[in-house]
């Protein structure tokens, strides 16, 4: 965020770049410098856009939207609800480990990095793209809504059935940016142990998914993740 253009891939600095020079940005980048003060931000600097890097705009068939980053250390690494090797699976990805087996018949990975699925067209994205440690939604409301909307607004316009994954109160208000004629939307709520009782589970996206793109004759998503 130092930067004024950040080191995004060229194909998302084509519809983004502008965005960095707006008057909300430049207050983002204030608020995220002083709350660098006071605590640790999550995830670190050079993985804040990390799932832009993973997912070419042109690349993109899935986005699959949650509310904030992980907020423990060592957790958030720039793509929503996976964590790196070696860092326990939090609970929100159990869940979402659990609904795929229920879903899909795929068992649980040994791990928690969905990198994987970012490769394959799947944008891992959050609401809002920073965290102060221990302190879950601490940054909404600073700006990154306004990014990530025009995210979703420059997907939805720019591309053609897609398919939006909105799970929570914070991803579904994006639903407004979206073409229901040209894309498909799977909402509900949070996969966190305090929702996923309300509509999580049950709630088949992974088939649901692939069936849309079937249908649209394109290739399922692999949701399996490797060893």
């Amino acid at each position: 965020m130092a930067d004024r253009r950040p080191q995004l891939p060229e194909s998302w600095l084509a519809v983004l770049g502008d965005e960095f020079a707006k008057p909300y940005m430049a207050e983002l980048r204030a608020f995220l410098l002083e709350e660098k003060k006071e605590a640790p931000v999550f995830p670190p600097g050079p993985e804040i856009f990390a799932a832009f890097d993973h997912t070419p705009f042109d690349k993109v068939r899935v986005v699959v939207l949650g509310q904030d980053p992980y907020h423990g250390p060592g957790q958030a690494h720039g793509l929503s609800f996976s964590v790196r090797r070696g860092v326990r699976p939090p609970p929100s990805l159990v869940n979402i480990y659990k609904e795929l087996e229920a879903d899909l018949g795929i068992p649980p990975a040994a791990h928690g990095e969905l990198t994987a699925w970012a490769d394959r067209g799947v944008l891992m994205l959050n609401a809002t793209l920073t965290v102060r440690a221990r302190t879950p939604n601490s940054h909404r409301g600073h700006g990154w809504e306004t990014f990530t909307d025009r995210v979703v607004q420059e997907l939805a316009r720019g591309r053609e059935g897609l398919a939006f994954v909105l799970w929570g109160a914070s991803a579904a208000q994006k639903a407004a940016q979206i073409d229901l004629s040209r894309h498909f939307v799977v909402r509900s709520p949070h996969p966190s142990p305090y929702s996923a009782n309300a509509g999580f589970f049950g709630s088949r996206p992974f088939s649901a998914i692939n069936r849309y793109l079937e249908g649209r004759g394109e290739p399922p998503v692999d949701w399996r993740l490797p060893p």
